[in-house]
């Protein structure tokens, strides 16, 4: 089969198309999925670039956690009632070993086990993937390719940042740092729907124009304004309720100087650095909770998946390329060019 590999970390030129790979087999509890359409996240320049110290590669491996595709053959003990051959599916790209007891509480995210699509387990930008069949979801056919396929890691991360770790409420004012990522835009999204208002930052006006579109309230240009000093004073000093961060290193101290006092920051991604400093008088004279979050549970997946088939929460799409110009939209999510989802047709 084709895929998109590496079999060294580095940059883009470490990206290659195979055609030599084999198709893998499903056991028990598991299915096939011939992918579709994968899209792509800033996880997958992580591994690009080597992921978490240790990581080794042992030949060629398959990049992407975003995919949807059709069911392609079912392994043994999977309820067809449930899934069945030529399903139109999503895929949770986090997988648990559904053992561990924060699985058996319900918080597979936590799972002492606990992978992700492309970093830990092999990837979706390839023409066949098995997954447990407890990480796929059937979906109406109507459901545009390109929507389904960017759909599942940014909003269900989103999902768990926003409603369930900062419990965010129509009265909070929620400031999202870097808008034009899948998981800002979703967070944003999520929080319009239940009603808050947001603040956005971005180095540029072109995705902030585009932010507001999307119902993003107060614009904050970051290279022409100091975020939190900003922030402070359009709001009498009183500051914002709830901060959503993924940059980490470059954005803490504003992050923290905009929060207000009895604030949740939560924090899911360190695309700037992982190292950061935080002024323990202020966290405590402030009450803060900072939190950190990651993916969600299955009860979360499946609130999204939900959302999907209502149509509602759709992500913006950036671009779509083919698996042959698999190192071009990758550069293009490197160059941070994209507002929304960079996603790349794997098959027909």
């Amino acid at each position: 089969m084709r895929a998109l590999t590496i079999s060294e970390f580095g940059g883009l030129d470490r990206i290659e198309l195979r055609s030599d790979l084999p198709v893998p087999a499903p056991g028990s509890g598991e299915v096939r999925v011939r992918v579709t359409a994968a899209a792509l996240n800033h996880l997958d320049l992580f591994v690009l670039g080597g992921g978490l110290p240790g990581k080794k590669l042992d030949g060629p491996w398959i990049l992407g956690a975003d995919a949807t595709g059709v069911v392609d053959e079912i392994g043994a003990s999977v309820d067809g009632k449930v899934l069945k051959v030529g399903d139109t599916v999503v895929i949770n790209p986090g997988i648990s070993d559904g053992t561990c007891e924060y699985c058996l509480d319900g918080e597979q995210s936590l799972c002492v086990n606990f992978g992700i699509l492309g970093e830990h387990l092999t990837g979706t930008l390839a023409e066949f993937i098995v997954v447990p069949a407890r990480n796929v979801r059937a979906i109406p056919k109507t459901i545009s390719v390109e929507s389904a396929t960017a759909f599942p890691l940014a909003t269900l991360t989103a999902w768990r940042a926003v409603r369930t770790r900062a419990k965010v409420r129509a009265e909070d004012n929620v400031l999202i740092q870097g808008i034009g990522g899948g998981v800002a835009i979703a967070a944003l999204q999520i929080a319009k729907q239940i009603g808050a208002t947001v603040w956005v930052t971005s180095t540029s006006d072109e995705k902030l124009a585009k932010a507001r579109h999307l119902g993003a309230d107060h614009l904050l240009n970051s290279k022409k304004v100091e975020v939190g000093k900003e922030v402070r004073a359009r709001t009498a000093k009183r500051g914002v309720d709830v901060v959503i961060d993924s940059i980490g290193q470059a954005t803490w101290s504003e992050s923290l100087i905009a929060l207000g006092r009895r604030g949740r920051m939560v924090c899911y991604g360190a695309s700037s650095g992982a190292t950061v400093e935080t002024d323990a008088r202020r966290l405590f004279w402030n009450q803060w909770d900072i939190m950190g979050s990651t993916m969600g549970n299955e009860a979360e997946f499946d609130a999204i998946v939900e959302e999907l088939r209502a149509g509602r929460l759709m992500p913006p799409i950036d671009s779509v390329f083919p698996l042959e110009k698999g190192r071009d939209a990758f550069a293009r999510l490197k160059n941070a060019e994209q507002f929304g989802k960079v996603v790349i047709r794997v098959s027909e």
